[in-house]
């Protein structure tokens, strides 16, 4: 999948895979993977930078990752990045110029999370040429407006309004959705209703799709265990045991050998 319009088209088509990426060597893990798309996330600043919110994530970090992924990757699949915090909220100006910022960088697409307050923006983009994907339920740029990561749309009031403004985000053109942490069957009404794609994460297994954080997937990130996150290999261990193994050569002087000296 390499465009925004072959994304559009697996809707009911095939599941998509989709994966974050912050650095050139995890692009060049997953341009030779099977996964589909890839997503420069704002959490980047949580995963790489270890800050307890996406807040510290600014376009112009954004834009430095997207470039490294986008070498990475060398146009070999769909590339997504977040648009940082309050990045939207500052008026079309604003957004363009982050827009561009991040397009210019090798982005295909950019996340917007949330919709209202600033649908216009979002029109205003595509309209410009610069295909967006939305996001709802569990918006970690709103974390402190929401009481921290809990599961969104668990009332009839609160799920009904996250089908509104999923309705609302596809009516701006965007074109697809990531909906997280929101009930199973509220996350299927919503990917029913929609006729662009929606990619789930804590959303159940009815989406159009499944994205995952990469360091999550491949248990790096083992202090995080969220219920939605399954861990596809044990990668903690294998690079412990590498990282084991070398000082012990080191120490014992088995390493450099004479094939590994000049």
């Amino acid at each position: 999948m390499k465009s925004v319009l072959e994304f559009k088209a697996r809707k009911g088509k095939g599941r998509i895979s989709m994966s974050t990426a912050y650095a050139h060597w995890e692009a060049r893990l997953l341009a030779d993977s099977p996964v589909d798309c890839v997503l420069v996330g704002d959490s980047v600043a949580t995963v790489v930078d270890g800050e307890a919110t996406t807040f510290a994530a600014t376009p112009e970090i954004m834009a430095r990752h997207t470039a490294a992924v986008a070498r990475g990757l060398a146009g070999s699949k769909f590339l997504i990045t977040d648009f940082p915090f309050l990045a939207a909220r500052k008026g079309i100006a604003a957004a363009v110029e982050c827009a561009s910022l991040l397009m210019r960088a090798g982005a295909h697409a950019v996340k917007i999370e949330g919709i209202d307050g600033h649908e216009d923006v979002i029109r205003h983009l595509v309209q410009s040429g610069v295909p967006v994907i939305g996001h709802l339920g569990l918006t970690p740029q709103s974390v402190h407006a929401l009481g921290g990561y809990k599961v969104q749309g668990k009332t009839d009031a609160t799920a009904a309004d996250l089908l509104r403004q999923a309705q609302a985000v596809e009516a701006a053109g965007a074109s697809g959705l990531v909906l997280e942490c929101v009930p199973t069957d509220v996350a299927r009404e919503i990917t029913e209703a929609l006729t662009i794609p929606v990619i789930g994460i804590g959303a159940g297994p009815h989406t159009d799709g499944q994205v995952l954080v990469f360091h999550d997937m491949l248990g790096l990130n083992t202090g995080f265990n969220a219920k939605f996150v399954r861990h596809f290999a044990d990668g903690n261990k294998v690079m412990g045991h590498g990282l084991a193994s070398y000082a012990k050569a080191v120490a014992d002087g088995s390493f450099p050998s004479k094939k590994e000296s000049y």
